[in-house]
């Protein structure tokens, strides 16, 4: 892809630019030219037509907006000319056929998980720490720093060391630069106690009781997933007492979800104990048993078809839908072709392609059930006075995402070319093989916390301006969509497709690029640097409008 400008689909009536254009300066493509009449910076667009107000425009071949107002060729495209649009859908009945990428590198390969007793396959052994209300966070936050410091899991070592040396530079009248710091590297020499567990994670939120008691019922089934995931080993429940969430409904949530439920759970009520330290002391005492218990657990081989990977974007940008978005979509592919799961969820962000998503579904109950979802996601953020329309970013329009539609076409890239094997709403967990579409916000960790709740035990998060994301129970790898990203934050990047945009490799080849790196982090070999950094987001979705 070594061309200055890039039409994505035949039919687009707008071009990409690869690279910063001036103003005046003539490109070509495919045998067209195009005379520009002002600067069009890389990442965003250009009509390549003279359009009256009200034009359709296309692009990724659907419609993505409509011009506010009369465009010449060459006119770079911006929220003032061009307004969010999108195509009706229905079902149609339509005959969708998929050609299968050809899958010969990896039909024989394995990745070495966690077999569960449901037959299902963990890419880590985690100990989960779940409270059933937010009365019992702070709690939370003193076994955590406890059990990740003196296990080693901690990753704040280096910053409680850099603020020792600032103290004592102060008090010895001496400044300090971070050149001054042993790196965390050098520093931390300390080995886990517990050779195979991954670590332990703390589901903090701000639910379980006040709101009305639909939510606390949500959270409760998505806790209750959290609590059955395959990167799960065993589990600790701090329960207030008094709260809407009831820790025997949780228990019962958690059985309901698998009946042969057999991992190490303990639950603790703060207004039953003695005291607040009695508490801490006894859950800490029986969570290292507890630990002693799941480190017994070795990795096993599996077969490929017993992952499940969740695809996401975000801090999207011009290229999202070029670059890293089409790789993780051959990835995902190439992963259905093997038999496994792959979880495309952020239903906002499937705004304008639900036509395609529609006829590619495998049969009209799968096909009425994410109609469904999204006219019913749709109105309820219109009775509230927005819309899809409003879900691009500020940073997602400067970077050339500029309407729903638009960012919608490129975000749905990730999910490949599979049919569409089935739709589930939030927590319902993924049970068939191929693509699902799973009903969450686009928010970043609303949605990787509904994609992990469904049962992705990796996930795949595309980024072109950066995010910090990560979530407690799903290594999350991140993917960039441009070179210069990965080069200025290279502690949350873990590949980098900006080779595509330089035409040093093809969409199929960092395809299998990223399907190969997730059986070495499916297989413990290399960990993601969103587990590295402990970055553990979960936000639970209590179906408001998010968007």
């Amino acid at each position: 892809m070594k061309n200055s400008i890039l039409q994505i689909h035949p039919a687009d009536s707008i071009l990409v630019a690869l690279k910063n254009l001036q103003a005046g300066e003539t490109v070509e493509y495919n045998d067209h030219h195009y005379t520009l009449k002002e600067n069009i910076p890389a990442k965003h667009k250009f009509y390549i037509q003279d359009a009256a107000a009200g034009t359709e425009v296309i692009m990724y071949g659907v419609l993505v907006g409509k011009t506010e107002m009369a465009v010449s060729a060459g006119s770079r495209v911006s929220t003032e000319n061009l307004k969010h649009a999108s195509g009706a859908y229905d079902y149609r009945n339509a005959s969708y056929k998929w050609s299968p990428p050809d899958i010969s590198k990896f039909r024989d390969l394995d990745f070495n998980g966690y077999h569960r007793h449901d037959g299902r396959v963990g890419t880590a052994n985690y100990w989960l720490f779940i409270p059933t209300v937010f009365c019992e966070n702070r709690n939370l936050d003193v076994i955590r720093e406890v059990l990740q410091d003196e296990l080693g899991y901690s990753v704040t070592e280096k910053y409680k060391s850099f603020t020792r040396e600032l103290i004592l530079a102060r008090q010895q009248g001496r400044k300090i630069s971070d050149s001054d710091i042993p790196s965390f590297a050098a520093m931390d020499n300390r080995s886990r106690v517990f050779k195979n567990v991954d670590g332990i994670r703390f589901l903090t939120h701000n639910g379980g009781c006040g709101g009305i008691r639909q939510d606390s019922a949500v959270l409760g089934k998505l806790l209750a997933a959290y609590a059955n995931h395959p990167n799960v080993g065993g589990i600790t429940i701090l329960s207030l007492g008094c709260q809407h969430l009831q820790s025997p409904e949780l228990l019962e949530d958690i059985k309901k979800s698998s009946p042969g439920f057999d991992k190490p759970i303990y639950v603790f009520e703060q207004q039953q104990s003695q005291s607040e330290e009695q508490m801490i002391r006894e859950a800490i005492r029986k969570t290292f048993e507890g630990l002693v218990q799941i480190n017994e657990l070795q990795r096993k081989p599996a077969s490929l078809d017993k992952l499940c990977i969740g695809v996401k974007c975000g801090g999207s940008d011009g290229f999202s839908g070029i670059t890293a978005n089409p790789a993780v979509g051959y990835c995902a592919d190439l992963l259905v072709a093997l038999g496994g799961k792959v979880l495309l969820a952020e239903f906002p962000e499937l705004c304008g392609v639900e036509q395609e998503l529609v006829d590619r579904s495998v049969n009209e109950t799968v096909a009425r059930k994410f109609i469904r979802l999204m006219r019913d996601y749709e109105a309820s953020a219109i009775r509230s006075g927005s819309g899809f329309h409003m879900n691009p970013s500020p940073g997602n329009i400067r970077d050339g995402l500029i309407t729903d539609a638009m960012k919608s076409a490129g975000a749905a890239k990730k999910g490949g070319n599979a049919p569409v094997a089935d739709v589930l709403d939030y927590t319902e967990q993924a049970v068939k093989p191929g693509l699902s579409l799973v009903c969450t916000p686009g928010n970043d960790v609303e949605a990787t916390t509904g994609q992990a709740a469904s049962g992705a035990t990796l996930i795949l998060f595309t980024t072109g301006l950066g995010t910090p994301t990560g979530n407690p129970v799903c290594p999350t790898i991140k993917i960039s969509t441009n070179t210069s990203l990965a080069r200025r934050m290279p502690d949350i990047i873990d590949i980098d497709t900006g080779s595509i945009i330089e035409g040093e490799k093809s969409i199929r080849e960092m395809g299998e690029e990223i399907l190969a790196y997730c059986i070495r982090a499916a297989s413990g070999e290399i960990t993601p640097k969103a587990v590295l950094l402990n970055q553990d987001d979960f936000i639970p979705w209590k179906r408001g409008v998010s968007l």
